[in-house]
């Protein structure tokens, strides 16, 4: 195969979209390591100062009032294609995207975005992008914003996401299942014993960890804390605080007082080193969380579920058993007493967890796309 020219768009958002499309990176530069590609935030791209506007409003919506984004996700979860308010959104940054594609002229087109999704299907059905679009949900849900007409091929996590895009009217030919992708870090074996004496942490308790974002929208971590230093059954925690500098000096009392140990992080860049080390992980349902947590096998509680995306996250965790839902903080507590005093418990749901990943998400996704731009290029030759 000559050089492979492709365009990746991701959206700043959410970290999970990013996340996503580095992963497919990674994998891509594996499989190809010549390939050139581009890849660009989708509300950047359009307008960095728009783009910050939404972000923060984004951040505060769902960190305050979650249920009014929750309103917004599930009123919008069945527009149609067709609708006035579909057709405004795949209108956005028209002119911006087709002398984007004019300059680039990339081979294949990939979205880890909905709505950049449905503005590029749009010109892909109007002849104006001409080479494979290629969409990879990054929810274990359905929601009318992943679903465009002109996309070729959609890359989902799970069968229940097959089954619903199949329900919309998409061909079950143009999916793939391959797991929501993520970093091939995920799927390395790494020495626990070893990442815990270098966290200064104890080789034989049970070792939480708790992390809520880089944005620090988990909600409760001080009272989280608290409970985990001060819980009866022994154990250890292992806090990722993100970007949220409050909490992580408010945590310096409890810390120092409590009678199980605690190593406490800002934003970290070894994820899969903590998860590594950890027995269960209390934090959000992103899709991206939850896939790199199925990838290492780690059972999952999910804290005050976000209405929307993260709710049907947590309802797909719950319904293969791999994770559990905590409404409240009583729930919550219950939750994490009871597998720490039930070990059992807690290793079925590692099972369940390793029983929903089949491995090598990213590269199997990346082989899928390589596949459907092979079969294009075979049917251009032919005619």
């Amino acid at each position: 195969m000559e050089q492979l020219n492709v365009l990746i768009f991701s959206a700043s958002f959410g970290a999970g979209h990013v996340r996503a499309a580095e992963a497919v990176i990674e994998a891509l530069r594996s499989k190809e390591p010549n390939v050139k590609i581009t890849h660009l935030d989708f509300g950047a791209f359009l307008s960095k100062t728009f783009n910050a506007v939404i972000k923060s409003t984004y951040i505060e919506l769902i960190k305050y009032t979650p249920k009014l984004w929750g309103k917004f996700y599930y009123r919008t979860s069945k527009i149609p294609p067709g609708s006035v308010f579909q057709r405004f959104l795949n209108g956005l940054g028209r002119r911006e995207f087709v002398k984007l594609i004019q300059v680039l002229q990339p081979d294949l087109v990939i979205c880890t975005y909905p709505t950049v999704a449905g503005v590029l299907a749009q010109q892909r059905l109007e002849g104006i992008l001409n080479v494979p679009l290629v969409t990879i949900v990054t929810d274990y849900a359905v929601h009318s914003q992943w679903i465009h007409p002109g996309v070729d091929l959609y890359i989902v996590g799970c069968e229940s996401v097959f089954d619903g895009l199949v329900a919309r009217g998409i061909d079950p030919s143009a999916i793939q299942i391959t797991g929501i992708p993520v970093s091939p870090k995920f799927e390395w074996k790494l020495d626990r014993q070893e990442i815990l004496q270098k966290l200064d942490l104890r080789p034989h308790l049970p070792t939480v960890l708790v992390m809520g974002g880089a944005y620090g929208v988990l909600g409760g971590a001080k009272w989280i804390c608290k409970i985990l230093v001060e819980t009866p059954f022994p154990c250890q925690s292992i806090f990722v605080c993100g970007q949220d500098e409050k909490l992580y000096k408010a945590l310096d009392h409890m810390i120092e007082e409590g009678k199980n140990p605690v190593a406490r992080f800002g934003f970290v860049k070894n994820v899969e080193e903590l998860m590594s080390a950890a027995d269960m992980i209390i934090t959000k349902a992103g899709g991206l969380t939850v896939s790199e947590a199925l990838t290492k096998r780690l059972p999952l509680v999910i804290f005050r579920p976000i209405p929307g995306q993260e709710e049907e996250n947590a309802i797909y965790l719950e319904a293969i058993g791999a994770g559990r839902a905590a409404r409240n903080e009583e729930e919550l507590e219950k939750i994490i007493f009871a597998l720490l005093k039930h070990p059992k418990d807690l290793e079925r749901m590692r099972r369940a967890a390793g029983n929903a990943v089949h491995g090598r998400a990213a590269e199997q996704a990346v082989e899928s796309m390589l596949q459907l731009l092979e079969k294009r290029q075979n049917t251009q030759r032919i005619v």
